[in-house]
Parts: C-alpha cells; structure tokens; sequence
C-alpha cells in the first residue's frame, strides 16, 4: 500500500508531465492498491481466525475483487506491452502519435473488460468458491469437471486472460530487447555508445521486469490451481496450496520497487514527499569533481530523454545545478 500510494502521489505531483505510456503504470498502481485494499485485511483477519470470516457473501466479495484487479493487471501489462513495441518500432517524428486521449479510451476498456470476466460467475456461467487451505477465495477451479459451464469458463478465461495476453507480452518484449540488441551492435562500431541507448536498454530492463514480475508471482499459483482442475483438492496439502496464493499475491509489492530502482525521476520525487511529511533528506553529489561536472540522464519516457547536469561551482559554499524537469 505504501509503495503503490507514493506512485500514485508522485504522479499526481507531476500530472502535468505525465506521457500517455506513464499513464498506463498509473493504471497499474490503482489495480495494485484496489487488490491490496479491498482483499488483503479480510484474509488476514481470516488467517488469525483460522477459518474464513462471514461465510459465503464475503467469500464471493473477496473472490471477485481478486479476478476483477487480477484481469485488470494482466491487460494493463499487456497493454502497456503493445505501446512500448509500437513506440519503439516508430521513427522519431511519429512517436508522439500515441495521445493520452487513446491511452483513456484503453484503460477504460481494460476496466470494463475485467469486471464483464468478473460478473460472469455471479450471473452463471462459472463459480466462485473458497480454496482448498480454508482462508481465501477464488475461482472454483474444481468445478471443471462437474458442470460444463464451469469448465467453459474456465477454459475461455484462460485462453483470452491468460495465455492470449501472456504470449502478446513475452512477444512484444522479445522483439523489442531483439531490435536493441542490434542497435547496441550497430552503435559498438562507433566511438562511443550514446546516453540515449544506454537509457533505452534501462527503460525496457525496467519493463520487462514489471511484466516478468508478475507472470512469475502468479506461475506458481497457477500451476496449483490446474492441478486442483483434474485432481481433488484433498490431494493437495494446505500448505502446498497457500504459499502458491500468499507468493501470488506479492506481485502488488513489486512494482513500486521496480520504480523504485530503475527510475531516477521517481527516487527523487519521492525524496520529495519524505520532505513535505517533514522528514529531512540530505542530497549529496556523487562522482562530481570541480573540474568535471557530472551529468546524468533521467528517463520519463520513451520519448522524452532528460538531461541533469551540475556544473563546476564557483566558489566552495555555492553550487549551480540545473535539472531539466
């Protein structure tokens, strides 16, 4: 919650300077933020009660916020996916073609999306139910081999919320870490490889990782839950199937340290806002010398390159800097 609340605040903060593509990690930190909100503090009040709270209404709330945030993250991903690749495949004139116009008209069809997939079980066609160690609810994935409604479901939502975007992802991704790899080739044979590469290669290391961290934390969970498809869940030990779901459920935690580590920008906004609640934050220069002024490159956006630099002082108590913002 608090590294999901500083994205958002960062960029509410910088609105204003905000790229179509940034809007879509903003999507992605309110879908972190709802699951964590809404699901998180009634599980852990189940896992202190060491059964379930409230019965069945409460198991199908939890159930539904969990696949209604879940779809919502994985179109995000996919989204944010398929801009990257469009981006990067452009020339320099016709990158900014994306408007932010387009990227709200997506994110509201990522929202309507995931909760038509979400409405589904409540209205028939598929079940909710509780999972097999008793504390947490979800999909009911042994109604596979019960009811044929049950398992359509099961096997539509795999194929068009899983497998279709999973694969547009690692597709996308691959031809783009293809396409830089031959441009960082192309450019060894010159004198010296420029910042804007090195930052390109950075940008999508960052997002590669966004993407790759939440199709792990899920991988395990999904494994389980095929298992309980074909098998009965009495064969599966509570303990083999809650660490699956607890590991799931981290992947709300690791994006804004992604940001975090890789973001330049979002480090110091968010030195910024430990400032405003009144903690006092030094900043230090580093490898910065008198006779060369370091200059470093800050990445807001694919197409939006940012240059930092802090020039020779002129005398020991006075430092110019200038930071293009």
């Amino acid at each position: 919650m608090v590294g999901n609340l500083a994205v958002l605040a960062t960029a509410v903060k910088c609105s204003s300077h905000l790229k179509p593509p940034d809007l879509l990690s903003v999507n992605l930190a309110v879908t972190d933020l709802g699951m964590a909100v809404t699901m998180y503090p009634l599980a852990i009040a189940s896992a202190w009660n060491h059964a379930w709270i409230g019965g069945e209404p409460t198991c199908l709330y939890y159930a539904l916020m969990g696949f209604f945030f879940g779809v919502a993250s994985m179109m995000t991903l996919t989204t944010m996916a398929v801009i990257r690749y469009l981006v990067t495949s452009t020339t320099t004139s016709n990158r900014n073609t994306i408007k932010k116009k387009l990227v709200y008209i997506l994110i509201t069809g990522i929202w309507l999306y995931s909760l038509m997939w979400a409405i589904f079980p409540l209205i028939g066609w598929g079940h909710y139910g509780p999972e097999p160690f008793g504390i947490s609810c979800t999909i009911a994935w042994a109604e596979f081999q019960n009811s044929s409604s049950g398992s359509s479901f099961i096997i539509s939502m795999f194929v068009l919320c899983t497998l279709v975007p999973a694969t547009t992802i690692i597709t996308c991704y691959s031809r783009i870490a293809w396409r830089l790899h031959k441009a960082y080739q192309e450019i060894q044979n010159y004198d010296k490889i420029p910042n804007a590469a090195k930052v390109e290669r950075k940008l999508t290391l960052m997002a590669i990782l966004v993407s790759c961290g939440f199709l792990l934390a899920w991988t395990p969970y999904a494994i389980v839950s095929f298992w309980s498809m074909f098998q009965s869940s009495a064969s599966i030990p509570p303990f083999v199937s809650l660490l699956p779901c607890l590991f799931a459920k981290s992947s709300t935690a690791f994006n804004p340290l992604i940001y975090y580590a890789f973001s330049k920008t979002f480090r110091q906004k968010v030195k910024q806002l430990k400032c405003c609640c009144g903690w006092r934050i030094h900043f230090s220069q580093s490898e910065t010398s008198g006779e060369n002024p370091a200059v470093s490159v800050i990445w807001t956006g694919r197409d939006n390159i940012q240059v930092s630099s802090v020039s020779k002082p002129t005398n020991k108590t006075q430092t110019s800097s200038t930071v293009t913002q």
